[in-house]
């Protein structure tokens, strides 16, 4: 009966042109996102590891990409179909041994870098923090969520011990996902514009009622914002 019922839907799904499995989708044209692999020293991709050796810096990408994900369970919850929470508590499971393994590197990196194990641990603690604060989503929530969402989930289907490489081929990508980006289909004509009413707030322009006179000081203006923007389109006179 499953497949009666679903192989008709797939293949109108797949005549309208909708391929692949169901997921959030905030765009009728999503911005594309996508960039290079990466090893982690390349300016603004992740925290520095000055000094590092090529298996402490693909465990600081790791781990950052850890973090992104993280982030992602905690704030993307608005969209159900993303998945964030029950894909990133999945991935910590198939993926524990690395991931482990990972922070042991990134422990022993910081130990000798600081030449204390107390002062190692108190940077590596920092240096967790300092993940955190990159991957600010203010402004990019929407691209961020969707990407890390698609990441997350292509991550279950890893073998285990290679989630490196979704770090290495897609942290570039996620990176990018962080920058404000819109509708690219219909570029700049989707949205809603807002508006307000709003009066002259001068002493002179009340009365004693604290009623808007307009005698005094003319019409109450409109102002229209399109979306998107900070500054108003244009000024609407409303007529009492």
């Amino acid at each position: 009966m499953g497949l009666r019922i679903w192989g008709p839907a797939l293949a109108l799904s797949t005549a309208a042109g909708i391929a692949g499995p169901a997921q959030a989708q905030f765009f009728l044209k999503s911005p594309d996102m996508r960039g290079a692999p990466v090893r982690g020293d390349e300016p603004g991709v992740m925290v520095p590891l000055p000094g590092a050796t090529p298996a402490e810096m693909r465990a600081g990408l790791v781990w950052s990409m850890r973090a992104a994900l993280n982030i992602a369970a905690l704030q993307c919850q608005f969209e159900p179909q993303l998945l964030a929470v029950p894909s990133y508590n999945a991935l910590l499971l198939d993926h524990k041994d690395e991931l482990k393994q990972s922070l042991d590197l990134l422990g022993g990196y910081f130990a000798r870098v600081k030449k204390s194990k107390p002062l190692g641990q108190r940077a590596l603690d920092e240096y967790g923090t300092k993940i955190y604060s990159s991957f600010s989503t203010v402004g990019g929530q929407r691209t961020f969520c969707q990407t890390a969402g698609g990441i997350a989930h292509d991550a279950l289907f890893l073998p285990r011990g290679s989630f490196y490489r979704i770090a290495e081929n897609r942290m570039r990508e996620l990176r990018n996902s962080l920058k404000p980006a819109g509708e690219q289909f219909f570029p700049g004509r989707l949205g809603m514009s807002y508006r307000y009413a709003m009066p002259r707030l001068e002493p002179i322009c009340w009365t004693k009622r604290d009623e808007y006179d307009d005698r005094r000081c003319g019409p109450i203006q409109e102002i229209v914002y399109a979306s998107g923007s900070a500054q108003p389109q244009q000024f609407v006179s409303l007529q009492r």
